[in-house]
């Protein structure tokens, strides 16, 4: 029955108190649908056996997650429940899908087809496992074999990239992590700005600074200078010279030391006090 208590560690209550680490933080490692419900309705007495049916069916595949909206408002209130049966599917921390009402089986299979990852997909957690465990070569192999079974399959883009990339064929990583565009798009971002940021670090930098310190106003030399020191890890001298050519002209190089700014930021990722800084510093120039 809907309003039954769970029975099995794929079928949970969630609350007020801990959707957060219930649905949210677990549907980073596993998608999770969440079935908003009360005793009251009678069509969540349809709906609620048929999902803890095919939740058992896919034995960890997913989790249901059930909220009785009558003791649950909150939750309610924040998804904005006007009329249930309501089914969220929650994966990557987001939400990926929704119905309201009691679908038929059939329904209800199609929306866990596209909640749930693709066989590409699993095969690209196999990769990343592989990967992380230091075997390599099998780890490609599962890359590779995951993008012909989905060519979106971002893990396994992000993951063949990584492996490109420490093999020096750096051309075609960034051109895998071109075509990321689901939840491992930061991820992604991330490694191509490391990736652009050492092809573009190979200079002589106490040449650089003596052509720099004999014409302070050669912004080739500055902005090559910033990307010797960005390849070195050296962030914030870095991140100086790109900002004082955007104050000086921000036209250089194609808009160059703004999105050379933009790969470190993503290089550092958020919560970084130095992006957080220059960030701020680039904004006053570029929109003052």
């Amino acid at each position: 029955m809907a309003d039954a208590a769970p029975t099995d560690s794929w079928t949970i209550d969630a609350t007020d108190r801990d959707f957060e680490a219930q649905v949210i933080e677990r549907s980073k490692h596993v998608p999770v649908v969440v079935d908003f419900w009360a005793p009251w309705c009678g069509p969540c007495r349809v709906l609620g056996p048929l999902l803890e049916r095919l939740a058992d069916e896919h034995a960890g595949a997913f989790v249901l997650a059930k909220v009785n909206i009558d003791e649950n408002p909150g939750l309610a209130s924040a998804f904005r429940v006007e009329s249930i049966p309501m089914v969220v599917g929650v994966r990557d921390g987001g939400l990926a899908a929704h119905f309201v009402g009691a679908l038929p089986e059939t329904g209800v299979r199609d929306f866990l087809a596209q909640l749930l990852p693709s066989a590409g997909e699993r095969l690209a957690a196999d990769g990343a496992a592989l990967l992380a465990a230091g075997k390599t070569a099998d780890a490609e192999a599962a890359f590779r074999q995951a993008l012909e079974l989905d060519p979106r399959a971002d893990g396994a883009l992000v993951g063949l990239a990584t492996i490109l990339s420490a093999q020096g064929d750096e051309s075609d990583a960034l051109a895998l992590l071109e075509r990321v565009a689901g939840p491992k798009r930061q991820e992604a971002d991330r490694l191509a700005a490391a990736i652009r940021i050492r092809q573009a670090g190979v200079a002589d930098e106490a040449g650089l600074r003596a052509k720099l310190d004999a014409n302070p106003a050669d912004l080739d030399v500055r902005f090559t200078l910033g990307q010797v020191l960005a390849a070195a890890g050296r962030h914030d001298e870095a991140l100086e010279q790109y900002l004082a050519i955007v104050k000086r002209d921000r036209a250089f190089r194609d808009d160059g030391a703004r999105k050379a700014m933009i790969d470190v930021f993503d290089l550092l990722g958020p919560g970084s006090e130095l992006v957080d800084r220059y960030r701020s510093e680039l904004a006053k120039v570029l929109f003052r």
